[in-house]
């Protein structure tokens, strides 16, 4: 099947013009007019999965390999070491991010995931409710649901928590356009809790890996009728808790 009926099928089911600004989702190597032999969905590219697909692949990631313009060619450095052994497999790659967190990402999350009901909805934000509930208790019914080896969380206060917003990935820079008790998402940092704090806004931190691994069984239910093979690859989470 060609590239670029594979690109025009993945631009319906999530148009890559949603994409925020700073985004770069969309075709990241290879040409539209080429052939591909399989399609292999993953979080992210590594060695090992290169390695493993066959010559003339496409493989559809999460998150884009290249965010911005590339200075230089060192093979020697990231991200460009995985993108000569790309290229020399033939190998392509479609980034769907922050698109398809809009469109299919955040809402299973909160409906598959948390089996919660999505009642409002804004820019990367969605919102439901919960019966109240201290966020002691809601934070072991979130690492239960999310697989967590642990958990963070920022305590502004302890009232019951009766709504709830949920980014997946890393959306702490959203902080001041959440209006809820709670605010579930990935990568909190210092700052960010302590910006949290300032504005009473409770936060648990669901892990950027752990609340996007999802993308791949999402997304293959709607390439089945393309006549090529799918693959979930197992993406691998890049840190190790001790």
């Amino acid at each position: 099947m060609i590239l670029g009926d594979i690109y025009e099928k993945l631009d319906a089911i999530s148009p890559f013009e949603l994409q925020a600004s700073w985004d770069n989702s969309g075709l990241i190597v290879g040409s539209l007019d080429q052939e591909v032999t399989e399609i292999v969905l993953s979080i992210d590219i590594d060695e090992a999965l290169i390695d493993d697909v066959q010559e003339g692949a496409l493989i559809i990631t999460h998150h884009p390999l290249i965010f911005s313009g590339l200075k230089s060619l060192d093979y020697a450095t990231y991200p460009t070491k995985l993108l000569a052994k790309m290229m020399a497999k033939g190998i392509a790659n479609i980034a769907m991010h922050t698109n398809f967190d809009q469109t299919h990402l955040n809402r299973y999350v909160v409906e598959k995931v948390l089996e919660e009901k999505v009642v409002d909805e804004g820019d990367y934000l969605l919102y439901f409710d919960i019966e109240a509930t201290s966020i002691e208790k809601y934070r072991l019914e979130v690492k239960k649901a999310f697989g967590l080896e642990q958990t963070r969380a920022v305590i502004s206060d302890d009232r019951p928590i009766k709504r709830v917003a949920l980014c997946t990935g890393s959306g702490a820079s959203m902080i001041k356009d959440v209006t809820a008790d709670l605010f579930l998402t990935g990568d909190i940092k210092y700052h960010d809790a302590m910006e949290a704090k300032a504005l009473g806004l409770n936060m648990i931190d669901i892990g950027h890996y752990e609340s996007e691994r999802f993308f791949g069984e999402i997304l293959a239910p709607y390439l089945k009728n393309l006549g090529l093979t799918v693959i979930i690859s197992s993406s691998k989470n890049p840190f190790t808790y001790l």
